[in-house]
């Protein structure tokens, strides 16, 4: 077993293909088949024929198994049970339903975790996350690869040709339990992934800056992990651990898409569900590209962490807005995706748990039919007896046979969709309207990683930063795709670009994007943006002078003021506060001033301009605002005058169009009357789009 710095290498010079995948995922029959979550082993034996029936029954089209049950099919050292297992796919068949099987990894057995502790995650704190917590062990860990290697390989032999078995999910939302491990393993890891990196220790003191503080290290050995709780804050230190971390998690799932292609069949798909981006910023979808042969991902829209409307019904819609955010950067990856759980009623473990406005579960589901998801499971089909979980509701309740008020809307939201009449084998050409505001959304996880470790004010807030532009990218009806630096900054494909707050960049990035935008590209960068170099260092210039061209401005400097002073600026004859960040701004000559300071010391001076270049144009957003409607009034301004046809939705209102269908749903707290043209018909709903209601037309 080669350790992590080794495979990393090796994948770097010669990445993994996954398989083509013409996107039919054999889940079934519909043009969104719904299946749900089934625990066998938490269920006496005697109702598995009942459960999995009633399942078929109720619509749903697949299934899933596996997930947590690495101590019923390994239930000592090398004594494999895999009786149960087959039983149930058995009887998932004989009812019609295609199975989704999981690799139990994130919960190992007492024994293995007794027999071998070193590959327990440590805390920050230094204490070991025991067992009887999932993703509790390092997945990149070669004692614990081993035995992992041992039981995926089993369950790959065994199933890896059963026509039942649609496809397979590694692990299960990959993370580590507390986000970062600084176990023994971890630290000598690190090492090592240092040194394959920067290869002399005088390259590393170079990149961390370490003459700053006398940090400078002799040889790689000295290096420790860096922690708060030791007061280490080498800033470039600690953005290197988090890139390690990013690579470490990536390895241990490419570790067992490995195992599986190597004995199932070209008929079942590879992938794993990735969760919950904002809180788990460890985990870089696009690092398992190459991988899989798409992301999936999670949701849990009421779970009280996440981005809501502030009307007085959002703690029963949640939040629309992660939703969307987490499909397209999933579809993003391979360019489609499935959600893999879907909450069907109340959870266990927000903040607090109310139940969902009825039909809003409806609502989350056709949203992602709109979306483009190709499948959606939910998490769980039986709410459980016991357990960290047992107030997690299920498609049924704890009786295991009356269908939940949730249950009943995945069973309405089933016949719905089943009902309309969508040809696969045919391809329906996206509406011109929609092309015209197509949105490429420029992702760099290390800038996320940097911003959140350097914000310059404790009022910084990269995820709300990102979330203001999506957000106002969605009132506008686009359809946003996240993209790479090294992908095809294609402008025909994405005839906008919208980058925040993009602090790392390099000349190459530059010229790129002054290539698209002389193309007819239209840009959108923000404050920070240019800032520093790949290497998380200030520029030897003056602030931010490398984009100064692409811009065609000179920024000044910026101001922040105290969370109790609000500042304003001005953008067509209208005030706007602010207060976290802005910049001053002197344009060039041809540069417009689209919006200027009206007050402190730099009254007068630009604070947003547009710079035409070649065929398109940038626009600079120098300002946060304090409740992003100034962002909102520039984008809109920006993508009318480059031609784009947009929409003018309110915030938390979305409407996607997929397979000749629109469709409209509401997270927000107020009803919405629809633009639905004259002469189109509606299929479901109507003009008025109530609070968590949906409309359908074509």
């Amino acid at each position: 077993m080669k350790h992590l710095f080794l495979l990393v290498l090796l994948f770097i010079l010669f990445p993994f293909k996954g398989q083509s995948f013409s996107q039919d995922l054999n889940l079934g029959k519909f043009s969104m088949p719904i299946g749900a979550y089934y625990y066998p082993e938490q269920w006496d034996e005697n109702q598995w024929d009942r459960d999995l029936k009633h399942m078929s029954d109720l619509g749903f089209e697949f299934t899933h198994f596996a997930e947590f049950a690495w101590s019923r099919l390994e239930p000592k050292d090398g004594n494999f049970d895999f009786s149960w297992l087959d039983k149930n796919i058995s009887l998932a068949g004989k009812y019609g339903l295609k199975v989704v099987l999981c690799t139990p990894s994130a919960t190992p057995p007492a024994w293995l975790t007794s027999k071998h502790p070193e590959i327990l995650i440590k805390l920050e704190s230094g204490f070991k996350v025991k067992h009887g917590m999932r993703l509790n062990c390092n997945g990149s860990n070669p004692i614990y690869q081993k035995y992992i290697n041992r039981l995926v390989t089993k369950m790959a032999e065994r199933y890896g040709n059963n026509p039942i078995v649609a496809g397979w999910q590694i692990d299960n939302e990959p993370h580590f339990e507390g986000l970062y491990d600084y176990s023994d393993f971890s630290q000598n890891a690190f090492r090592k992934w240092l040194k394959t990196k920067y290869q002399s220790i005088e390259k590393l003191n170079q990149s961390w800056g370490a003459s700053f503080w006398s940090f400078t290290y002799n040889n790689f050995n000295q290096i420790f992990i860096p922690n708060k709780n030791e007061h280490a804050g080498n800033q470039h230190a600690l953005l290197d651990f988090k890139r390690y971390t990013a690579d470490a998690l990536a390895e241990a799932v490419r570790f067992q898409t490995t195992i599986l292609r190597n004995s199932v069949s070209k008929d079942q798909w590879v992938t794993t569900n990735f969760a919950y981006y904002k809180f788990l910023p460890s985990v870089d979808l696009f690092r398992n590209q190459k991988d899989l042969d798409f992301a999936s991902h999670t949701m849990y829209l009421l779970s009280t962490f996440l981005n809501t409307d502030k009307g007085e019904m959002a703690y029963r819609l949640g939040s629309g807005m992660e939703l969307s955010f987490s499909g397209e950067m999933a579809r993003s990856i391979k360019g489609f995706t499935g959600i893999m759980e879907l909450q069907p009623g109340q959870i266990n473990w927000g903040q607090w748990n109310s139940q969902p406005l009825p039909g809003a579960v409806r609502m989350w589901i056709w949203h992602c039919f709109g979306l483009g998801e190709k499948f959606v499971c939910t998490y769980r089909f039986r709410q459980p007896l016991f357990g960290g979980e047992q107030f997690h509701k299920g498609i049924v309740e704890p009786d295991g046979l009356t269908v939940s008020p949730g249950g009943k809307e995945f069973v309405q939201a089933i016949a719905e969709i089943g009902k309309l009449k969508i040809d696969n084998s045919q391809t329906i050409e996206t509406p011109h309207e929609i092309q015209t505001r197509t949105t490429a959304f420029l992702w760099k996880q290390e800038n996320l990683l940097a911003l959140e470790d350097t914000k310059g004010t404790n009022s910084w807030n990269t995820w709300a930063h990102y979330y203001s532009y999506y957000q106002c990218l969605k009132s506008m009806g686009c359809p946003v795709t996240f993209i790479q630096e090294t992908d095809n900054f294609d402008v025909q494909k994405y005839p906008f670009m919208v980058a925040p707050a993009y602090e790392m960049v390099d000349k190459k990035l530059i010229d790129k994007w002054t290539k698209y935008v002389a193309d007819g590209g239209h840009l959108v960068l923000t404050t920070r943006t240019g800032m520093k170099d790949k290497n998380g260092h200030l520029w030897e210039t003056l602030l931010q002078q490398p984009i100064w061209d692409l811009i065609g401005a000179k920024i000044d400097f910026f101001d922040q003021l105290p969370p109790t002073k609000t500042s304003t600026v001005e953008f067509a004859d209208k005030k706007y506060g602010w207060n976290v960040w802005g910049d001053v701004i002197t344009p060039t000559q041809h540069t417009e001033v689209w919006s200027t300071h009206t007050d402190n010391f730099y009254t007068g001076k630009a604070a947003a301009v547009n710079h035409k270049l070649g065929k398109g144009s940038v626009l600079y957003v120098g300002v946060v605002s304090t409740e992003g409607e100034f962002e909102n009034a520039l984008l809109r301004k920006f993508y009318l005058q480059s031609g784009a046809q947009i929409l003018h939705l309110p915030d938390y209102v979305f409407v996607e169009w997929r397979n000749g269908y629109w469709v409209a749903v509401n997270y927000g707290s107020k009803q919405f009357e629809l633009p639905v043209p004259n002469g189109k018909e509606i299929v479901f709903g109507d003009k008025s789009v109530m609070p968590g209601g949906v409309t359908v037309w074509k």
